[in-house]
């Protein structure tokens, strides 16, 4: 039998949205995360602040000059731990890390209570931006100025800079490996965002709680235009928020001789990580990934668990590529939510630390009714993938500390990285592609991933002006994915593609 000092569980969450009608009283990250534990720890029953062995935060990005917000966080709530610690990057996984970490801990005996939070300002770090410079609120990008460089890689030149460039790579490749013609696809990823609608709309904490239908989800509109093909603005993320969210996790046995309710505890289950190449260029393919694959499975499978045995998932969401993918591998049917919060657009997508909400959201799911819960994060340019199960019971397999490095596996289930070529000129053939969109909805460009005849990689653009090309990359009527063209290399220096003819 298990010793239950070595079994963790989660006893309090809490999380908060800030709506100041002056930019100027809004929240910091650290007033967000302060106020998450806050009601976090009375949802605990009160009293565990004082006594935090670990407290551990998701980095930040909205307001950059306040630093590591670690230390002073555990000021703010009167805290004293002896394991003081933010996560090195703001990455969408970095929540289930934390948990992970914290619950490995506990099962080693090395801390009894654990805090773990964080929390973003990006609308009203937005809203003072723009009054300070004059500018139009939606002149602020924070996400895409922390994705540039001082000198622009290759890929950066070309346009793919920020995640909302990248991920259509993923969609438009494996809308082409399902077989599904642009519609079928675009049909799927309504289905999923309106029902992550409707999740949102009867949740108190979600940042928008509105239901939408499929078909508004997927129509271009002025109020929802095209972002990156072929994503409209309602399918991506939402990082116009300020909110906050956070939880406590400590042992069975210490949440027992506080007195907490049996009904208000969720058990950690083990966890299951596994990663891509940083590069996006790096990758085998872009119709899968063997990092989610193997972090999905692994952290089943570590826990005695099936699909079928799941009541709940969170399947991350910051474009439908993500959960369209992870939802393939567990077989999670489209017709079932796949989040317990909302999505990243509609319950908010506050940057790093979005699957705090979803822990917040998993929790008080289990407390409500079912037994199992899966919750899987992404991060980067699905890049980092975290996967770990919580249950309203102990869960069968998980066993403290666990190991949760499956890196080793995902590298053998990966394929050979093709080899980036620069300044290629010649035939090739379309690997996977985007277009990206003016803020009007007028097409920008298109960036074109194009496999040579020896195999390389290599990239080429095509205008946003040439309305033929265009059509030919969204209208659907053909799959632009395997066809043929040309790369030359025009006056200034640029690759540029030409479709064969048919």
């Amino acid at each position: 039998m298990i010793d239950p000092e070595r079994i963790p569980v989660i006893v309090g969450v809490g999380q908060i949205n800030d709506r100041p009608a002056d930019p100027g009283e809004g929240l910091d990250p650290l007033g967000l995360m302060a106020a998450a534990l806050r009601l976090a720890d009375a949802d605990a029953g009160g009293g565990w602040l004082a006594d935090l062995d670990s407290l551990a935060i998701v980095d930040q990005i909205s307001f950059r000059e306040l630093g590591d917000l670690s230390a002073p966080l555990a000021d703010s709530l009167g805290a004293r731990p002896r394991i003081c610690e933010k996560t090195r990057i703001a990455s969408g996984d970095s929540p289930i890390l934390l948990l992970n970490e914290a619950a490995n801990r506990i099962g080693a005996g090395e801390i009894r209570i654990a805090a773990i939070a964080g929390g973003e300002a990006l609308r009203t770090a937005a809203q003072r931006a723009a009054a300070a410079r004059g500018t139009d609120v939606s002149a602020q990008n924070a996400s895409r100025a922390a994705s540039t460089r001082r000198t622009p890689s290759y890929r950066q030149r070309y346009g793919l800079t920020a995640p909302v460039d990248v991920y259509p790579l993923y969609e438009n490749a494996g809308r082409a490996a399902y077989g599904q013609s642009l519609d079928e696809a675009q049909a799927e990823s309504a289905e999923i965002w309106s029902r992550f609608s409707e999740v949102a709309a009867a949740n108190p904490g979600a940042w928008l709680r509105k239901p939408v239908s499929p078909e508004t989800v997927r129509t271009p509109t002025a109020e929802n235009r095209p972002i990156a093909h072929p994503y409209t603005k309602l399918m991506v993320a939402n990082s116009s928020v300020n909110q906050g969210a956070g939880f406590l996790v400590t042992s069975l046995g210490e949440a027992r001789r506080r007195g907490v309710a049996e009904e208000k505890l969720v058990y950690v289950g083990q966890g299951a990580a596994a990663h891509e190449a940083d590069d996006p260029l790096g990758r085998d393919r872009y119709d899968r990934s063997p990092g989610m694959i193997v972090s999905l499975r692994r952290a089943l499978a570590v826990n005695r668990l099936t699909s079928a045995d799941l009541d709940f998932v969170e399947l991350y969401s910051c474009f439908p590529c993500v959960p369209k993918m992870a939802r393939r591998v567990i077989d999670w049917p489209v017709d079932r939510p796949a989040t317990v919060f909302g999505g990243l657009t509609f319950g908010g997508g506050p940057i790093g630390n979005y699957m705090s909400h979803a822990v917040v959201g998993m929790v008080e799911a289990l407390r409500a009714e079912g037994r199992f819960g899966l919750l899987f994060a992404n991060g980067g340019f699905a890049t980092h993938n975290h996967s770990i199960i919580l249950g309203r019971e102990p869960v069968p397999g998980a066993a403290h500390p666990g190991e949760f490095d499956f890196q080793d596996e995902a590298d053998a289930l990966r394929g050979a990285v093709p080899r980036t070529v620069e300044d290629y000129e010649g035939p090739a053939t379309i690997e996977t592609y985007s277009v990206l969109y003016e803020r009007d909805g007028a097409p920008k460009q298109g960036v074109i991933v194009a496999r040579t005849p020896n195999g390389d990689r290599t990239l080429a653009m095509i205008s946003g002006k040439d309305a033929a090309a265009m059509a030919f990359l969204t209208d659907g009527i053909a799959e632009p994915v395997g066809s043929a063209g040309d790369i030359t290399i025009d006056s200034d220096g640029w690759q540029v593609w030409q479709t064969s003819p048919a």
